[in-house]
């Protein structure tokens, strides 16, 4: 279950950026600048990333803050599912990462795939709009939305590299230690579930 001492963080840093974002007041610009910096100090005090990480990831944005986007592919064949190895851990993840700015879904998830795995898919349909926070751990510092969208197979020829090490297809039972900020067991066990199904209603929340 989510802190709530970083539900409190979480909620002054977006009062305080949307406040530095659209006050014209400089007294009030100083105010909001002054809730920042206490929601870096809650974070700091409860975790421990230093004050430079959590500005960086947290704290350093601006304009009105909108939830992230990352977006995962769902490739399954002869009743396997892909998944790609990430160098940042050694352990395993659905295909996918930060959605792009200017590209749609569909061309996020496609990219990632070939950046990632080698693999030319063809997205189909979308399983899943989650709040990850509400199904990965860890927790994150920031709102980030998870989307999983089934795709087809059209090829693939992996090549190591920045991001990944190795990619493979694993059957149910076979799966291997998860990156579990990316993906979890529960996932799959949806993206499986969900090729079993002609008509399959997406989950959300």
């Amino acid at each position: 279950m989510r802190p709530i001492w970083m539900d409190w963080a979480t909620r002054l840093q977006s009062i305080a950026q949307a406040g530095l974002t659209f006050t014209q007041d400089k007294y009030d610009h100083d105010r909001y600048q002054e809730i920042r910096e206490l929601s870096v100090e809650i974070m700091q005090h409860y975790t421990e990333a230093g004050t430079e990480k959590i500005t960086a990831l947290f704290a350093s944005e601006t304009g009105y803050q909108t939830p992230k986007v990352d977006i995962r592919a769902a490739v399954i064949r002869d009743k396997k599912i892909l998944l790609i190895k990430e160098k940042i851990d050694g352990k395993w993840a659905l295909p996918g990462g930060w959605a792009d700015v200017n590209t749609s879904v569909s061309e996020s998830v496609k990219r990632e795939c070939i950046e990632e795995a080698g693999a030319d898919v063809v997205p189909r349909r979308i399983l899943a709009l989650l709040l990850a926070n509400r199904h990965n751990d860890p927790l994150l510092l920031y709102t980030t939305y998870k989307i999983i969208v089934e795709c087809d197979l059209v090829s693939i020829s992996f090549s190591e590299n920045t991001e990944t090490s190795d990619a493979g297809f694993f059957g149910p039972d076979e799966i291997p230690g998860l990156s579990t900020g990316r993906t979890t067991m529960k996932q799959i066990e949806l993206c499986f579930k969900a090729t079993r199904e002609k008509i399959f209603e997406p989950i959300f929340d």
